[in-house]
């Protein structure tokens, strides 16, 4: 059953989600060579509670961090460790939060230091079918259209889509329905409304598809070990146009500073 959400509600997911935006540009700014990727976990746990809200994955399923930190070849919920960044890597940092009983939700991949252009490459057309995904979020669309145009970007660059994970609803719970693959047909799946608010959220491998979960039972990887980029907003389906909650704003004013 999908969960439509009232003009207050949205607005009360947008705080929620500005915070997460504004976590991670604090993250931003400390990503470099040299810094682990628990200690990133710490200083975005410090900046949630400091700015009003809670980390959302710390416990949740028993996840044991606030951030899932996904490095290189690691598609998604990569758990902060003493694991030390070097130049040339990209890390996904996925940061949850809930504030007035309201999730927040979103993903950014970072470079390390200067990255090689195959690898940029990869970065921007993941973040390209996010944003191509985010233009078919209007009221009368279906699922399958965000899904397709995702999809469309990915392969037409020559990379896979991960099929396995996928975004979800958002509202007073962090998962909520309907599920938003990354892959779909046109004209599928569950009708959009105004009022609902879901995560669009590419994961997308530099080669095959495929992945594998880690024994930490949280940690998925790309089979062939090729790298994995992952960007995610939360999105309220409105009208003629997408009403997004998320911003990239902060993050970017941060990298460009560097």
């Amino acid at each position: 059953m999908l969960y439509l959400k009232t003009n207050e509600e949205v607005e009360l997911l947008r705080k929620s989600n500005i915070l997460v935006s504004r976590t991670l540009a604090e993250i931003a700014s400390l990503i470099r060579p040299g810094i682990t990727t628990l200690s990133l976990d710490k200083a975005a746990e410090t900046f949630i509670l400091d700015n009003g809200g809670k980390p959302a994955f710390k416990g949740y399923n028993g996840f044991p961090k606030t951030l899932c930190t996904s490095v290189n070849d690691e598609v998604v919920h990569g758990i902060p460790s003493g694991y030390i960044l070097k130049e040339g890597d990209i890390i996904s940092i996925d940061c949850g939060v809930i504030m007035n009983g309201y999730y927040g939700d979103s993903a950014y991949t970072f470079a390390v230091g200067e990255i090689n252009d195959e690898v940029r490459r990869l970065l921007d057309v993941t973040k390209a079918s996010l944003e191509e995904g985010v233009k078919e979020a209007i009221a009368g669309n279906r699922v399958g259209d965000i899904s397709f145009a995702v999809q469309m970007m990915a392969e037409n660059a020559g990379y896979g889509v991960v099929r396995e994970l996928v975004g979800h609803g958002l509202g007073t719970k962090l998962h909520e329905a309907p599920e938003v693959p990354n892959y779909g047909r046109r004209g599928t799946g569950a009708k959009l409304e105004k009022g609902l608010v879901i995560c669009i959220e590419p994961m997308i491998n530099m080669g095959l598809k495929d992945t594998i979960q880690m024994s930490d039972g949280w940690t998925i990887k790309t089979t062939d070990g090729k790298p994995s980029a992952h960007f995610e907003y939360a999105v309220a389906v409105d009208r003629g146009k997408a009403d997004v909650l998320t911003t990239f704003k902060y993050i970017e004013e941060v990298i460009n500073k560097k």
